[in-house]
């Protein structure tokens, strides 16, 4: 297709660039939005619960369902073997059940389900279920799978030059390790799925699912169906976070098997504690690195090992690896390079795609790097992120050979340091520690780069697919999915700037796989390159025929019809756009269109992790501050100050809060959100009582965040924006190492800070006894 139109002009029309408010902010607030839980339901639909495992790994000796089936409503009970067809769900590899089959791999793997007429009497059959347990061994953490050579996928390794040969010859030479631990998606939602059996045994399935595609592949593979029996439908999501990728699959799955089985509707909807044992996480890192500097701080060579904890299979994990590995460099050149990935297993749930989808733990690997190198020589960090940048023109090839043509990093940390007076903010905060015994101030900045496309380039399509009605308004649906994030308003945003209509006359509806097939995950912060892009296509087709009926009708060229403002013109004469609808309607010209597009340029050899995985990177920068208390270890962040790129961004009230709920996700990821498993297997913290998410007091009390003005994406996106769903949250990093700073503040100047994340108070307190030893030694 032809490259889109430039960011067209201001207007008082609600189209591209306006901040148009979210299209069910109404509903959100008042609670008219229905998501699944709120749906009538059928006739005769039976509620269902899951059977879990209480062993983190043991073989299933048997499973006796007849004491549940006794209980009065139950109408139906399965386990892997009531499977009609393959018990496999896996996205990327085979072989990965949605019951535990013969084996229970973690501690809360779904091994049986239980389906009745009340909600009440299915827990209660699920309670009465009887296992048989071998209890086998177990591998729970990095260290030991490590040990045991345990991975659920082949090693990743990416080289560059002679790491080894630049170790040796670099002046200076530091080696280190930092743990980052995982997070839940806490999606205020939970998993829910509705199967509806029909004729001839097709199944409708209502899923809270960021990939109906791939729920509707899974369902039919339990079922033995083909896809076009199985048809899968979501309105929108109460948040997901990339929880909903894979994982619900799962449930879908599940429930779809129990409707087949009894020939009755099935709603399973997962309670939170439930919900956060059953269903994969953020990855847990270990990372270690030995890198060669010069006196000024420049990176000559690095060595790095990034072991992720997958839990029980591969899931997402590899993908998750290599976008980790391609964001080792974050925003730095790195002449001499091996970062090695492994996707470790161990006897927990499996992890999962999670918002930033590995790039956050490879940032944190490279900024931590950094922080301690700047310590080390004792400069300040800003100061080497600078002489380590890329540059415009020469050393801007990144370690898996890709080009930085966009490269604006220096742009966008200069504004930042002059909008917030760095060097006054940082006098301030030395001052204050000064005369402050024991609560010590930190301030710290961070830049980021980070990708835009899915590394498997397969994924980065999409379709669409727009009416025009005879009364000028217009039907949109298109295969993303709506969880919150505000992707359904900027699509029809992209409609009603090709139309040049309001965008009040766009009605969006339900993505469905019945009308979109074959779509990609709305995932990798490419929901709108994507999906905008695809309803542009459809919506240029349609206005492309209305400018040739309307060309005739007055007897011009083609070329010299004009949509503005609801209208369309040619020459003097002016038609509304529904009236010109309407003509076209009585002279038989179609006003439907699908819509399609792939992006271009991208490719990857997933052998030698070379290629051009992305169409383009986002920039952003941010500085933090907090305060810590010394003798308890409590912090707070008082202040952050966040500056993003969002290219022309299409909805610059929809970005700016996708960036603040990013950094404040990404606060609680690098400081309260800790997960905690007890030596049996068993994990401790699954619900809002032991798992600590961030409130609305923790939120910095001076937060500010600010759009990149003037910087129009370089690449021919839909109408020059940028992707925002995920970059922000890697700005949260300036909080972590804000509190390295703090702890740093205690000790000598010069000394290593050991703080792994997330930074609860027992680490922050420990780190500061540790580098007091420092002191006293």
């Amino acid at each position: 297709m032809n490259a889109p139109p430039p960011p067209p002009t201001g207007t008082a029309r609600r189209g591209a660039h306006a901040a148009v408010r979210h299209d069910s902010a109404v509903g959100h607030v008042t609670g008219r939005a229905v998501y699944l839980d709120d749906m009538p339901l059928p006739p005769n639909t039976l509620e269902a619960a899951l059977v879990l495992s209480t062993h983190p790994h043991a073989r299933l000796r048997g499973i006796d369902l007849s004491a549940a089936l006794a209980v009065p409503g139950v109408v139906a009970a399965i386990t892997a073997d009531d499977i009609p067809g393959r018990n496999d769900i896996g996205p990327i590899l085979r072989d990965e059940p949605a019951l535990a089959a013969g084996v229970a791999e973690y501690a809360g793997h779904p091994i049986a389900a239980v389906a009745a007429d009340t909600l009440e009497a299915a827990r209660e059959g699920a309670a009465r279920v009887v296992v048989d347990y071998e209890p086998l061994p177990t591998v729970l953490t990095v260290e030991e799978a490590l040990e045991h050579k345990l991975y659920v996928a082949p090693p990743q390794i990416m080289t560059r030059g002679d790491p080894d040969a630049a170790l040796v010859a670099a002046p200076i030479r530091l080696s280190g390790e930092v743990r980052c631990g995982g997070q839940d998606h806490f999606y205020l939602e939970g998993q829910i799925a509705i199967a509806i059996p029909g004729e001839d045994r097709d199944m409708q399935v209502y899923s809270s699912t960021q990939h109906p595609t791939e729920v509707q592949h899974g369902v039919a593979h339990l079922l033995g169906l083909p896809f076009n029996q199985v048809t899968v439908e979501v309105r929108r999501m109460g948040g997901a976070f990339g929880g909903k990728e894979s994982q619900a699959t799962i449930i879908a799955g599940i429930a779809a098997v129990l409707a087949a089985k009894s020939g009755r509707p099935v709603k399973l909807r997962l309670a939170r504690d439930d919900d956060m044992l059953a269903t994969g996480k953020r990855h847990p890192f270990l990372i270690r690195y030995d890198v060669g500097i010069d006196a000024e701080g420049r990176i000559l060579a690095l060595d790095m090992m990034l072991a992720a904890d997958a839990g029980n299979i591969a899931d997402l994990t590899p993908p998750v690896v290599t976008r980790a590995l391609c964001h080792v460099d974050n925003c730095y050149w790195l002449p001499h390079v091996r970062v090695t990935g492994l996707a470790c297993k161990t006897h927990k749930v499996s992890n999962t795609a999670f918002r930033g989808f590995g790039g956050p733990q490879g940032m944190l690997a490279i900024e931590a790097l950094v922080d301690d190198v700047a310590r080390h020589l004792r400069l300040p960090a800003d100061t080497v992120r600078a002489r380590n940048f890329y540059g415009v023109g020469r050393n801007n090839v990144t370690p898996y050979g890709m080009t930085v043509e966009d490269n604006i990093i220096e742009r966008v940390t200069g504004e930042l340091a002059r909008a917030v007076d760095l060097p006054g903010w940082r006098a301030a905060v030395d001052a204050f520690n000064a005369k402050s015994p024991v609560v010590k101030k930190g301030l710290a900045t961070v830049p980021v780069k980070f990708g835009i496309s899915f590394n498997l380039p397969t994924l980065n399509q999409a379709g669409a697919l727009v009416h025009v009605y005879t009364d000028g308004s217009v039907h949109l649906n298109h295969g993303g999915t709506e969880m919150g994030q505000g992707l359904f308003v900027k699509v029809a945003q992209v409609v009603a700037e090709a139309f040049s209509i309001d965008v009040s006359m766009i009605r969006i509806s339900a993505t469905s796989t019945g009308k979109v097939p074959n779509t990609s995950a709305t995932a990798a912060s490419s929901g709108s390159d994507l999906n905008g892009m695809a309803a542009l296509n459809a919506a240029q087709t349609i206005r492309g025929r209305m400018a040739e009926v309307m060309a005739e009708r007055f007897a011009v060229p083609v070329e010299e019809i004009a949509f503005d403002d609801g209208r369309v013109f040619a020459r003097n004469e002016s038609l509304a756009f529904g009236e010109l609808a309407q003509l076209c309607w009585s002279r038989r010209v179609s006003l439907s269109s699908t819509g399609f597009y792939r992006t271009p340029k991208i490719h990857w050899d997933a052998a030698t992790c070379t290629g051009r995985p992305f169409f383009y990177f986002t920039y952003g920068a941010a500085a933090a501050e907090v305060a810590i208390d010394t003798l308890t270890g409590e912090l707070r962040v008082l202040r952050a100050e966040l500056l993003q790129d969002c290219g022309a961004s299409l909805n610059p009230a929809i970005d700016l809060g996708q960036i603040e709920g990013a950094f404040v996700q990404g606060m609680g990821w690098l400081t309260s959100e800790e997960l905690w498993w007890d030596p049996s297997g068993a994990l401790r913290t699954h619900g809002p009582s032991t798992y600590k998410i961030p409130g609305s007091r923790d939120v910095p009390p001076v937060f500010n965040a600010r759009l990149l003005a003037d910087a129009p994406n370089r690449e021919a996106t839909v109408f020059r924006s940028k992707a925002v769903g995920e970059p922000p949250l890697m700005l949260a990093l300036s909080v972590w190492l804000a509190i390295r700073d703090a702890v740093a503040s205690v000790g000598p100047v010069g000394a290593k800070v050991e703080l792994d994340a997330p930074a609860t108070p027992t680490r922050v307190l420990a780190a500061v006894e540790r580098i007091r030893v420092c002191e006293i030694l």
